[in-house]
């Protein structure tokens, strides 16, 4: 069984990917295209909300399916960057800062220190910090400084709190239902399909939207 993937893990992630796609499809049909599709609220903004929620989750759960999470937290983060370098030329001064891909890099390279704190620990910081959406406690100075220069004016932003809770809470999940590396609904998988698409979800979400664009201006040049 060790070789088999955990069936609803890898749908969950994949699920994520495929709202990812269709938000940004939506996002790119507003910008680029001009049609009126509203994004920023409502069930399109509740698409992309449920994606980014999962793919945290999820990435919270496997890191502790990881062999070497640190070398693959710096990598997540270096392509971050890339995108930052990318969006500058696009977006100009809307240009990614600190996007769900440095946001996960960091978190995974912090994976080491806070595998080692004891679960119930976690779920209640997972509470605190995502209770603390609604409270004081993210108009302490040091976070509107970091929202004011990573967040402002940015096409995508994932700052570090409050939506490291919600990778905390993946980790708690690996802790209690996840650690013998077993499904909790006894389902495996060894689809090609569905194994390839769970693993490459990095890759996906870089090449999706260059290709998104790509063909809206084939569409649009014939048009």
């Amino acid at each position: 069984m060790e070789n088999k993937r955990i069936f609803e893990i890898d749908i969950l992630k994949i699920i994520a990917v495929a709202l990812m796609v269709i938000f940004h499809l939506v996002y790119d049909l507003n910008e680029f295209l001009g049609l009126n599709v509203i994004y920023e609220s409502g069930f399109w903004y509740f698409i992309g909300r449920i994606s980014a929620i999962t793919f945290i989750i999820i990435s919270g759960i496997n890191s502790g399916f990881s062999k070497d999470i640190l070398k693959k937290g710096i990598m997540t983060f270096f392509v971050g960057m890339l995108i930052s370098l990318i969006t500058f030329f696009v977006f100009k001064g809307q240009f990614v800062r600190f996007g769900i891909l440095h946001f996960l890099g960091v978190c995974m390279i912090l994976y080491p220190i806070l595998k080692k704190i004891d679960k119930w620990m976690l779920l209640m910081f997972t509470l605190i910090i995502l209770f603390g959406i609604n409270t004081s406690l993210y108009d302490i100075k040091i976070f509107i400084f970091f929202d004011n220069v990573l967040g402002k004016a940015s096409v995508d932003y994932y700052p570090l709190f409050p939506y490291i809770g919600l990778y905390i809470l993946g980790i708690f999940l690996y802790k209690v239902f996840y650690y013998k590396k077993l499904s909790i609904l006894n389902l495996y998988t060894e689809n090609k399909l569905i194994i390839f698409t769970s693993k490459q979800s990095l890759l996906i979400y870089l090449i999706h939207q260059p290709l998104i664009l790509f063909i809206m201006y084939i569409i649009n040049f014939f048009l």
